[in-house]
């Protein structure tokens, strides 16, 4: 890229992101007065909602619609999306008195949306709408109606909707978190609508969902020799054995590390003895105990291994860093 193009680009790019940043504070700034009244009454009527929050756009206000409905989903308030042009064709029976209508147009002339719109407010919904003008027709049928006006686009023609779209998205981010602060929504419902995801893979499943079972797991008797630990190590392919008494329960944990320790004092093992090598206090987890709570045991004692024992200390298992990559908690 040439330096004129180069300098032209990363022109264009800084006035984007300040054109953008300075309509949001200049929205943030008006949210006072009539403004400060009307968000506060959308709120409260997204609160009192009995059905589900509806939000509709057409274009790319209609992309924003989409995100603002799934935001709204995912922070504890049932939304959708529904596309105006469809719902003059069927789509609107989805729509009941109960609901709340969110409608998006930059210009609140949208004629997709005032087609239905009078529909809608016939059926007793409640319609909330976002304009960049508060004498717009989609404004005057609101009751309550958020103003988005941006002095212009980040576009150099001033035409493709780019500020408009990031100050209604904006908006509609505004009100889903304070709509959820007034559910009392917490960050454990935030995770259980999303157990799919890394954090909720994290935080929901348990120790026994990720662990080795006791016959994947390594591990030998006290009494056996070093060199047997080693071949146990080495077949189960963890990096360290768990080392059992007589009955089973856990004695101890010898590991690759200790095996290097032991190399760096000496060359000749063989007068060493497994019980004498091991370290007998190793670091034990219960089954019951959630994934994420043996991710800070392992961070806190910078440890890559877990025994998971009973409550009477007899081995059930074992966990280590690459089972919880594999399990894509971490």
């Amino acid at each position: 890229m040439i330096a004129k193009t180069r300098e032209r680009t990363l022109k264009l790019a800084r006035d984007t992101l300040s054109i953008e940043a300075a309509a949001l504070q200049t929205m943030c700034d008006r949210l006072e007065g009539k403004n400060a009244d009307a968000f506060l009454l959308a709120i409260d009527l997204l609160h009192a909602c009995k059905g589900r929050i509806v939000v509709s756009g057409i274009g790319k206000s209609g992309h924003i619609a989409r995100k603002i409905a799934a935001t709204f989903a995912s922070t504890g308030s049932p939304a959708f999306f529904v596309h105006p042009a469809e719902a003059s064709h069927g789509d609107l029976g989805m729509v009941t008195r109960d609901d709340v209508f969110v409608a998006l147009s930059n210009s609140g002339e949208t004629s997709e949306l005032l087609t239905i719109v009078p529909i809608i407010k016939r059926t007793g919904a409640k319609l909330i709408a976002l304009t960049g003008s508060a004498l717009s027709s989609l404004a005057q049928l609101a009751d309550a109606h958020l103003d988005t006006s941006v002095a212009k686009e980040a576009c150099p023609l001033n035409l493709a909707p780019t500020t408009s779209t990031t100050a209604a998205l904006a908006m509609g981010d505004a009100m889903a978190v304070a709509l959820l602060d007034a559910r009392g929504f917490q960050a454990e419902d935030f995770i259980r609508s999303h157990p799919a995801g890394r954090l909720g893979r994290k935080q929901l499943m348990h120790v026994s969902e990720v662990m080795r079972s006791l016959e994947e797991t390594p591990k030998i008797s006290v009494k056996n020799s070093l060199q047997a630990a080693l071949l146990e190590m080495t077949a189960k392919k963890m990096g360290m054995v768990v080392t059992l008494s007589e009955t089973n329960k856990v004695m101890g944990i010898f590991t690759d590390g200790d095996l290097r320790r032991l190399l760096e004092k000496s060359v000749d093992l063989r007068g060493i003895t497994l019980a004498s090598a091991i370290n007998n206090s190793p670091r034990t987890i219960p089954p019951e105990l959630l994934a994420e709570e043996a991710i800070e045991m392992m961070e806190k004692y910078r440890i890559n291994h877990l025994v998971v024992t009973d409550s009477d200390g007899f081995l059930l298992g074992a966990l280590n860093l690459h089972d919880l990559f594999a399990a894509k908690v971490i």
